[in-house]
């Protein structure tokens, strides 16, 4: 990692302690403030997530959320409170509207609050719902002044049930939820990968999988079964979050909306072996898009969707170790970005990779490896915009020149948690090439290490 410059070590040490203060100020201070689910269970936060690495799940964890929320007793009142104060700063800010490019750059932020309504609703029926506040939601383009934003986020309400005999144990389920692949119980698929809520700084790619930016806009119903703790299979047909629907969308400026029913898919092998247990999966996804989602009308764009995933897991106190990988490969077709049919298909792929080791579930460190890439189009991916004067210049900061969206780079993390539901954690994300090149990537001069972000958190769920 490269040195951090003398201004930015500075600004950390006030931010950080800064961060951990007003959160503090902000929670109860008993020790009896558990959330819903370990409240329901009467389990250390420990039992059910990785070292107590929420929100990645252990074994426990997985069964408690195939078996619908509902083991151990229904709390009076089964809910929840999340919140999380942020500190940010990039490496270059220069430029001509910092306050819009670089926006609450080096500034401590509260930047999020979630209320979970979450548990048994009755004896084979659970329920994950949160809705969440963003302090930040937009900016006015003349004032500059920002404004929150209260919507719902990942909502997962199940029914579920088990048949257990001699030789044989089935789970199986249905969920009603709002974003593909929430209902997954291992944190490789894109529902679950980047789990720290940020607005700001620049945390990975542009450009993502369809099936990674259509949590909180589309609802869907799925069947799930897990049969011998060794084979998870599940299918779901996800469509618009419109009428009725609409409450699990995030707005109504909705980004991406979909055409009819499409599909979603995922099986996985799953295995454990003493303090060990490893999965590997597979997951699909067709969607048909309305270019413009103002008008979801005419001709749609078609993203195909295949990924592979896999997990590790050690976990014996004090020591809990954890590796994954994820690798997505969407075909897009059928019409361009313009809604013009029988383009030519475009590629775009998504690798991911992560290791963390935490030790008695209080000190921990993680390294993630991100890599986007894909075909170059001047459409999906633009470098030049008109200037005002009817000449082409380059977009500066956001813009390719390449016209293509490969990006690489390295996460580092370090991370405390003080108490069994609070999370203190440092993360550097350093960039190796940023919207298909390494240096001057924009056309304007900016270098993919230009966007080099350190990202401090506190993050807390009572």
């Amino acid at each position: 990692m490269p040195a951090f410059p003398t201004r930015l070590r500075a600004a950390l040490s006030r931010a950080l302690p800064a961060c951990v203060l007003a959160l503090a100020a902000l929670l109860p201070l008993g020790a009896h403030a558990l959330p819903a689910f370990a409240r329901q269970t009467g389990q250390h936060c420990v039992a059910c997530h990785a070292g107590g690495q929420f929100p990645e799940l252990t074994p426990y964890g997985r069964l408690f959320k195939l078996t619908g929320y509902t083991l151990g007793e229904r709390a009076a009142v089964p809910l929840a409170v999340m919140a999380v104060a942020s500190y940010s700063k990039t490496r270059n800010t220069v430029s001509d509207t910092p306050s819009v490019d670089f926006a609450k750059d080096a500034a401590l932020l509260f930047q999020t609050g979630s209320v979970f309504l979450a548990g048994e609703i009755t004896e084979r029926v659970g329920v994950f719902a949160q809705v969440t506040y963003d302090n930040y939601a937009s900016q006015d383009p003349n004032t500059l002044d920002w404004a929150g934003h209260s919507h719902s986020d990942n909502i997962d309400l199940r029914y579920a049930d088990r048949l257990s005999g001699p030789g044989r144990d089935l789970i199986y389920g249905f969920s009603l939820n709002n974003n593909p692949s929430v209902a997954d119980v291992w944190n490789t698929v894109p529902a679950w990968q980047q789990y720290v809520p940020t607005n700001f700084g620049f945390t990975g790619a542009a450009a993502a999988p369809m099936m990674a930016q259509l949590g909180q806009q589309v609802a869907g119903v799925g069947a799930y079964a897990f049969w011998n703790g060794a084979l998870y299979v599940e299918v779901a047909g996800y469509q618009a979050a419109r009428g009725a629907l609409s409450l699990l969308a995030s707005g109504n400026d909705i980004g991406n909306r979909l055409r009819g029913v499409n599909p979603y898919a995922r099986l996985a092998l799953s295995r454990e072996w003493g303090a060990h247990n490893a999965m590997l999966g597979v997951f699909a996804m067709n969607a048909r898009v309305y270019p413009d989602p103002g008008n979801p009308s005419g001709p749609t764009t078609s993203y195909h969707d295949r990924g592979i995933d896999a997990q590790y897991q050690y976990l014996l106190e004090p020591h809990t170790a954890t590796a994954q990988l994820s690798y997505v490969r969407e075909r897009i077709g059928g019409a361009d970005a313009s809604g013009l049919a029988d383009a030519a298909a475009l590629d775009l792929a998504q690798f991911r990779a992560k290791a963390s080791y935490i030790h008695g579930a209080r000190y921990g460190a993680g390294l993630s490896y991100f890599r986007t890439s894909g075909s170059s189009d001047a459409t999906l991916y633009p470098g030049l915009l008109d200037d005002g004067s009817g000449k082409l210049a380059p977009i500066p900061i956001g813009g390719s020149a390449a016209n293509n969206p490969d990006t690489r780079g390295w996460t580092p993390e370090l991370f405390w948690i003080p108490r069994q539901n609070v999370r203190v954690g440092l993360q550097y994300f350093m960039f190796e090439r940023y919207n298909g090149r390494r240096s001057n990537y924009d056309g304007a001069g900016r270098n993919a290490s230009d966007n080099n972000t350190l990202f401090a958190y506190v993050w807390a769920a009572y």
